[in-house]
């Protein structure tokens, strides 16, 4: 058991290690919340990785009617990817898909600044020459006619380089039950830090992977250490009272972002205590050989 602990729950003297990346985002609205949240999940599925997905993507927080745009409720989506072109392809793709064909949506930039990379630009031409421009106040829509009236989307929306993904927390249990509960009030807590996602689904993964395979072309595979049923068989780092462990990986704008979201996390999965099954708290890591940014968790208590 770690030396250092919150509320009896040990916490490895280990280090999240994190990566560059680019980011942009969109701010989608519609005639009721629940639309705009059908609009952003469909938007957001298969976005958990972007290994095999191309980006990763998710809901950051739900928007009221003062705080869009259009004054309509809408959710605000965060994308990020390895550079700002893959960001543009995979935005145009997604709201052309899942935004555009979803019932009373509007689509607007979700960053204020940053590279311009298109968004109505493109999806302008499926208008079929019948789509319409506007200039208000120095921004330009598109106003893009659908059987439902219009689709109104502006013209550009903004990348910027300097986001950080893969910042992560291992939560190791004596069943998964214990594990699941203690992800789940971590992934809440979370959720209340402004600029950061959690990608997989529910804010989890079970499948932890480490860089590398046994097998030609795969380049990542099963984190063999955190496996429960592999203790007897591999150099584990798991007791033998731990049977499940979960982990929750964080993308946000910036390294202040997803160190702020690791510790609210860190801080309201060791409030549930030993009772929970949660015994330690750890992060993942290649040997510092992977990304430059470094989340020591003893900074986080």
């Amino acid at each position: 058991m770690p030396k250092l602990k919150v509320n009896g729950i040990g916490i490895d003297e280990g280090f999240a290690e994190a990566f560059d990346m680019a980011a942009t985002g969109v701010v989608i609205t519609a005639d009721t919340l629940e639309w705009a949240r059908v609009a952003a999940v469909s938007m957001t599925g298969f976005a958990t990785s972007v290994i095999a997905c191309g980006c990763e993507a998710g809901i950051e927080r739900e928007l009221t009617p003062d705080e869009t745009p259009d004054g309509r409720p809408g959710v605000r989506v965060l994308l990020f990817g390895f550079s700002p072109q893959i960001c543009e392809t995979q935005i145009v793709t997604r709201v052309g898909q899942c935004v555009l064909t979803c019932a009373g949506t509007a689509c607007f930039a979700g960053l204020p600044d940053g590279t311009p990379i298109k968004l109505g630009a493109s999806l302008r031409y499926f208008g079929d020459g019948h789509q319409i421009a506007k200039q208000i106040a120095g921004r330009r829509y598109w106003r893009v006619p659908v059987m439902d009236g219009e689709f109104l989307v502006e013209h550009h929306t903004f990348a910027v380089e300097g986001a950080v993904g893969g910042g992560n927390l291992l939560f190791l249990a004596t069943s998964r039950a214990g594990a699941r509960a203690a992800a789940e009030a971590a992934v809440t807590a979370m959720r209340d830090v402004p600029d950061v996602i959690m990608p997989f689904p529910g804010g989890v993964v079970r499948s932890g992977s480490k860089v590398g395979s046994k097998y030609k072309g795969q380049p990542a595979s099963t984190n063999d250490a955190y496996c429960p049923t592999l203790k007897g068989g591999v150099k584990s780092a798991l007791d033998p009272e731990i049977e499940a462990v979960l982990e929750i990986v964080i993308d946000g704008l910036s390294f202040a972002a997803v160190q702020e979201a690791m510790r609210a996390g860190l801080h309201a999965a060791a409030a549930l205590g030993r009772e929970s099954g949660l015994r330690r708290i750890a992060a993942g890591n290649y040997g510092g050989k992977l990304g430059r940014h470094h989340f020591h968790l003893k900074d986080l208590v």
